[in-house]
């Protein structure tokens, strides 16, 4: 799986990952997709893959709230999201909330964003980054924590932007990365770098 397309012409210009698994689950419900799009009949219900238009909204909601949530008990909550635009109106208003209950809040969005950070009182625990470098920032990451304890964090890999026509009028998916090696290599290889890029 990947967050973008690989061809010989967008791996010149751009920066995707990509993901191979042997995780059962994961490759039936990739099955499951193409099957779908191959047929044009109804979606069966996937287990660990996250669909849009069906699951993917309303899933990056729901941890969105699980880190609000946290965030209210007085316990670890942050987030962190790496997408190319962040235009969808709900989502935006999810990230506020958290921020508002105690939540750090951290966008890394090369292109649009319609969520102004640091307005006192309102999204002053929200900091927004835009990284453009010698390859166009393609890949679409999401990560949530949401406790203490190791299970209490959950990172995705996705190809949709956080945009309305992504949500629902794309065929995309998203993806949990479990593996906790591979977890922390893309927090440290593809979010930490950005968070600490200080180049104008």
């Amino acid at each position: 799986m990947s967050t973008g397309n690989y061809n010989p012409k967008a791996a010149r210009l751009y920066t995707d990952l990509g993901y191979f698994t042997a995780e059962s689950d994961l490759t039936a419900d990739a099955d499951a997709v193409f099957q779908q799009l191959a047929s044009l009949g109804r979606t069966k219900p996937l287990r660990a893959l996250l669909q849009a238009p069906f699951t993917l909204h309303k899933q990056m909601l729901a941890h969105i709230a699980k880190v609000k949530a946290a965030a209210e008990a007085g316990l670890p909550a942050r987030i962190v999201v790496k997408v190319n635009a962040l235009t969808d109106v709900p989502l935006m208003q999810a990230l506020v909330q958290a921020a508002q209950a105690g939540a750090d809040v951290d966008l890394i969005v090369r292109g649009a964003c319609m969520l102004p950070p640091g307005i006192p009182g309102v999204t002053d625990r929200i900091r927004v980054r835009s990284v453009v470098g010698r390859f166009l920032e393609h890949s679409r990451v999401a990560y949530f924590r949401f406790g203490v304890q190791d299970e209490d964090e959950a990172l995705f890999l996705s190809s949709a932007d956080w945009m309305s026509r992504n949500m629902f009028g794309r065929i995309e998916v998203a993806w949990p990365v479990r593996n906790a090696a591979l977890r922390q290599r893309v927090i440290d290889e593809c979010l930490v770098p950005y968070l600490h890029d200080r180049q104008d």
